[in-house]
């Protein structure tokens, strides 16, 4: 007596179709010949719940399957193989490709691979000068990688000669074997599944069909990348294999940093030194730009770490339009050396200031550097 496909799968009645498909894949895995060698009583649970699968994995076999039992999916009642419909084949195919890596089951027929492969992508560091990625900059750029071999043109195979047929698979690129009542068929180990051998190699390359050669890029550089910026040059990677197209190159940039500018974003950021007169008083000093000195006005009673705005003296936009600004922050400079004349005249200023040294809180000093920023 065949058990119930229901307990073969270890699902209930009411079980969804992913729950079933579940299933089975478990116990597949655990049971399948090529894991249990010499096991019969392996083999047979293996057949038994593939047969359980190909009707639960049906809705019309399932359906009949649940209203008649054994005898409404008997061999009378289905087509093709043992029963099973051809319909579920394809579910059979998804779960052992991933399973076991079979290149097909049932013995439907496949492809030879193709010889020809896509050349690998390439990867070159570049490093700039601050001022190069602001403003971009032309370098170039050395690097060593595989070419198609001008003499065999990436065949492999010399000059007036050709590939011959694999005798191994017969030219097919695949070999087929019998596992229980499944017909599994994988990729030629010979000829690694293109059904072709090279036995005349080209002398150049020796049958590779590449060969490496040192080359010098031109990298153009766009005003305003930043760390990490990558450029793309498109088939510029390695050559193909056997004629398949080649690679990318990737440029990565790599920024080096400035002796007072920061960067965030497109804005530019520096400090300043201020003495306390040029503070008090207000005054008009040179400040540094990426473009050489610009005039800044400082307003009297300027404070220590007041911020002010230089438009238009930042990054340009990365691909766009406008730049950012520079942001001069300046820093009152307390002297630590002074002269007779210079202590008698703070001293005298001293005498006329009337500040009283109390806490004040935070925001109410952001506040007032705020005002005279």
């Amino acid at each position: 007596m065949k058990r119930d496909y229901y307990e073969v799968l270890g699902v209930s009645r009411t079980a969804g179709e992913q729950e079933i498909k579940s299933a089975y894949r478990k116990l597949a895995l655990q049971y399948h010949p090529d894991r249990n060698p010499n096991n019969p009583e392996a083999e047979e649970r293996f057949k038994e719940c593939s047969e359980a699968y190909a009707v639960l994995a049906d809705a019309e076999k399932r359906a009949r399957y649940d209203r008649f039992g054994h005898a409404g999916v008997g061999a009378g009642a289905g087509q093709g193989f043992g029963g099973f419909d051809a319909t579920v084949f394809s579910d059979f195919q998804d779960i052992f490709g991933d399973l076991f890596g079979f290149g097909d089951i049932f013995g439907q027929g496949g492809r030879r691979r193709s010889r020809a492969q896509r050349g690998a992508d390439l990867r070159e560091d570049l490093t700039l000068e601050f001022a190069e990625a602001v403003f971009g900059v032309t370098k170039q750029v050395q690097l060593r990688r595989p070419e198609e071999c001008d003499q065999c043109k990436g065949s492999g195979v010399a000059p007036g000669k050709s590939p011959v047929t694999c005798t191994t698979c017969g030219g097919r690129g695949q070999m087929r074997y019998q596992q229980g009542f499944f017909s599994i068929t994988r990729a030629c180990s010979t000829c690694g599944g293109t059904g072709k051998l090279i036995v005349d190699p080209c002398p150049q390359c020796r049958g590779q069909g590449r060969i490496t050669r040192d080359r010098v890029v031109t990298a153009k550089v766009p005003a305003g990348v930043d760390e990490g910026a990558r450029i793309l040059y498109s088939n510029e990677g390695e050559a193909g294999v056997y004629g398949g197209p080649p690679g990318d190159l990737y440029i990565v940039l790599h920024v080096k940093e400035h002796a007072f500018f920061e960067r965030e974003g497109k804005d530019l950021h520096c400090t300043v030194p201020i003495s306390i007169s040029q503070a008090a008083l207000g005054a008009e000093i040179q400040v540094p730009t990426l473009e050489g000195e610009d005039k800044l006005k400082i307003p009297e009673g300027t404070q220590t770490g007041a911020t002010f705005k230089l438009k238009n003296k930042g990054v340009p936009v990365l691909n766009g339009r406008g730049r950012g600004d520079l942001f001069v922050e300046v820093k009152v400079q307390t002297p630590s050396k002074l002269t007779k004349r210079q202590r008698e005249l703070l001293e005298e200023l001293h005498a006329t200031l009337a500040i009283e040294n109390k806490p004040v809180s935070r925001s109410l000093l952001n506040k007032v550097r705020e005002i005279f920023g």
